[in-house]
């Protein structure tokens, strides 16, 4: 495969068509279903899949993907997915299978505080950098993987089948995705690599992979004392108060002081290549685990050892309060012993432990002997699977080293193990657990996913697209 005619086309299409098509997908809300309840009549998770289908069909029609057909599924009550089915090239092996790209579609809420000229809907392209929620997670991940496969198409590579799938609730955790792998099992394949563009590194220097991710576990919490809320100073001392109860609460399942979690099914081991890796990256990158976050001023780190914060994040479990209800504003809030306090729970799991037993496990310990036998309710629970990487083959040890030599000038790939959850990894990796799987993506520790001033670093995006191709073609040729 003639590498520089994959780099030229990838620069064509991300110039000519990918920009302005995934800046028009930017302006459309498209709400995960946890966030947008009426998602369904609201049709913007319809509208991003259109959208992108649209896209897909024009790559096919007149972009020389021959044979390429872009199709939304659909089954009763769940969120779309766009599949784009494409035929194996030429010279591909006989046996090379079938290769899943993966991305998705859906975002999470636009949140305020973006920075002046800047919002989550309306798209800006400002010294490299695209701006908008979405950009970045995951909306260019489609654009990217349609790209490669262009790209190696032009250079006079081959690939094997491709099916590039690209669902409408990964923000949600995913639960959607696991029915249409069942039902449209037949129609994937044999599948014997999957590339996941929803992930990320360290910088913008190399190519990363991704090489574990947590589970997850949320839920509410909600502890009521009173039906109706009193004057505090007639009823306090009299009625326990909820917060402080939901405090004694999360004493059992959490060390305030240390944040370790103390309920052993949310624990799990961690493997002997993992913490070799983990090593290795805080040989190489020394303070980048703690450098990588904009602490306020005067704050540290849960720890001063690199090793202990990369496996804090990747291995060991932790909570995080993610919301709240029952408490009014500060400026309305009244003299008032509350009613109720509910908190909004998300338990990060080690790769190794099960979502399933940790949430049982977690429902016990936070509804027995309550104190003052208050009322407490546990709802609204999402699980999600970690993800652990085998070991990678041979092949694509090479073409990684060449991606290394020929898009990063030189720069080694490297491996990293990422604190955040991508569910669909976990089912893919019980389905086929024979397949390889490049887990990857455009995103850095200051692209802003989530949160404010989100923003895709769009010559790494360039570079990964470039990287994905390369792969491709490996794989063909095995």
């Amino acid at each position: 495969m003639d590498n520089a005619q994959v780099h030229d086309t990838v620069e064509r299409l991300w110039e000519d068509t990918i920009l302005t098509s995934l800046s028009e997908l930017i302006t459309i809300p498209a709400l995960s279903p946890a966030f947008d309840v009426s998602w369904e009549s609201a049709g913007h998770l319809d509208a991003a899949v259109e959208h992108v289908r649209r896209w897909l069909v024009a790559r096919g029609v007149d972009g020389g993907i021959e044979g390429a057909t872009a199709e939304v599924l659909r089954l009763p009550g769940r969120t779309p997915v766009l599949l784009f089915d494409v035929p194996a090239g030429p010279d591909a092996r006989p046996d090379a299978g079938t290769v899943l790209l993966y991305g998705h579609l859906d975002k999470q809420p636009p949140v305020g505080g973006w920075s002046p000229g800047l919002g989550p809907w309306t798209p800006v392209l400002r010294d490299g950098r695209l701006y908008g929620r979405g950009a970045a997670d995951d909306g260019y991940s489609g654009y990217a993987a349609t790209a490669a496969i262009e790209a190696v198409r032009a250079a006079g590579g081959s690939h094997a089948r491709c099916i590039v799938v690209l669902e409408t609730s990964e923000e949600s955790g995913s639960p959607d995705l696991p029915a249409y792998l069942e039902a449209f099992r037949p129609r994937f394949g044999d599948v014997s690599l999957v590339v996941c563009l929803d992930s990320g590194g360290q910088d913008y220097e190399r190519l990363w992979l991704t090489t574990s991710l947590r589970g997850l576990v949320s839920l509410t919490l909600t502890v009521r004392v009173l039906d109706a809320g009193l004057h505090s100073g007639m009823a306090s001392g009299v009625v326990p108060s909820s917060f402080r109860i939901i405090r004694q609460l999360l004493d059992r399942v959490e060390d305030s002081a240390t944040g370790e979690i103390l309920v052993p099914e949310l624990h799990g081991p961690i493997p002997d290549a993992r913490l070799a890796e983990a090593r290795e990256l805080a040989a190489a990158f020394p303070g980048a685990a703690a450098a990588a976050f904009p602490m306020a001023a005067g704050v540290r780190p849960v720890a001063d050892d690199d090793v202990e914060l990369m496996l804090n994040n990747a291995w060991r479990p932790t909570l995080s309060v993610i919301g709240a209800a029952g408490l009014p504003r500060p400026a309305e809030a009244g003299n008032v012993l509350r009613p109720e306090t509910t908190l909004k729970l998300s338990f990060r799991l080690p790769p190794s432990a099960d979502p399933r037993a940790a949430l049982d496990a977690l429902t016990k310990v936070l509804t027995t002997d309550v104190p003052y036998g208050a009322q407490v309710t546990v709802g609204e629970p999402d699980l999600g699977d970690g993800w652990n990487q085998e070991p990678a083959p041979a092949w694509l040890h090479a073409a990684l080293d060449e991606v290394s030599t020929s898009v990063f000038a030189g720069q080694r790939w490297r491996t990293m193990q990422l604190g955040g959850s991508i569910p669909f990894m976990g089912t893919l990796a019980r389905s086929y657990p024979e397949a390889a799987f490049v887990v990857t993506g455009a995103l850095g520790s200051d692209s802003n996913p989530h949160v404010p001033d989100e923003w895709l670093h769009v010559a790494q995006a360039k570079r990964l697209t470039e990287s994905i191709a390369m792969i491709l073609d490996a794989h063909a040729r095995g």
